[in-house]
């Protein structure tokens, strides 16, 4: 089994609990104003790897990994933009009594079989705004299907965790947010909800792939804001770091 990926990392509590070994696929059909990874795009500027490289290279790190409590990460990218891909990475690290996880923007959670979720212990959704408008200004594309796949995930009672990037004067508008919390908390299979802070740090990528960065100008949230926002998910009964 072939697949297309940027890269691979370890990352410590932000792909999914404990350390993770994180796989980068390549090809989004999204732009997020704020993507942190445009590298990972295009299918084209990735290269090809089998699904044994991959376990090869997993491999080395399992026992620091198990270690940690931490597992596999299949990130991107859109990894259901390569679903057999995927879902093959997906089955043998769960076989192999990995902790597994799949970070989706949820557009494409209609390629994601039934057998695929039941190989993955914890899905990361990230919902970029509730509101259609503002979805669609933050990615260029409709928040319906992440929507509906978030109500699957429910009533298959998959693990989820929410991730939200608030940016001001974009995605912070108080009746989004409630709205987007009010969703969330009547889903009854959401963990937690990560408020992530908007930076800039993905600004050197955009110069060197010789892209516009269209948040260029944009501060970070601050503290004042982000507590308010995270205010907002906990008054609905949820947890939000």
């Amino acid at each position: 089994m072939n697949g297309v990926i940027s890269s691979w990392d370890l990352s410590i509590g932000v792909d999914g609990p404990g350390t993770r070994f994180v796989v980068f696929t390549c090809g989004c059909p999204l732009r997020c104003q704020y993507c942190q990874n445009p590298e990972t795009w295009r299918m084209r500027d990735g290269r090809q790897v089998t699904a044994d490289e991959v376990m090869a290279e997993i491999d080395t790190y399992r026992r620091f990994i198990a270690v940690s409590g931490g597992g596999v990460t299949i990130s991107g990218g859109e990894p259901l933009l390569q679903p057999r891909f995927t879902a093959e990475l997906l089955r043998r690290c769960h076989n192999s009594g990995l902790h597994t996880a799949l970070d989706t923007s949820g557009l494409l959670g209609a390629r994601a079989t039934d057998a695929m979720l039941a190989d993955t212990d914890l899905v990361l959704l990230d919902i970029k705004s509730y509101d259609p408008a503002t979805y669609r200004r933050v990615t260029g594309g409709p928040v319906q299907p992440t929507l509906r796949f978030a109500r699957r995930l429910a009533e298959l009672g998959r693990p989820t965790w929410v991730r939200f990037v608030l940016v001001p004067g974009l995605t912070d508008a108080i009746e989004n947010v409630d709205r987007l919390a009010r969703f969330v908390a009547g889903l009854g299979n959401v963990e937690r909800v990560d408020v992530l802070p908007f930076h800039r740090m993905a600004t050197a990528k955009y110069q060197r792939l010789g892209v516009r960065f269209p948040l260029a100008d944009v501060a970070p949230p601050d503290d004042a804001l982000l507590d308010r926002v995270r205010a907002q998910f906990r008054d609905q009964g949820l947890i939000a770091i």
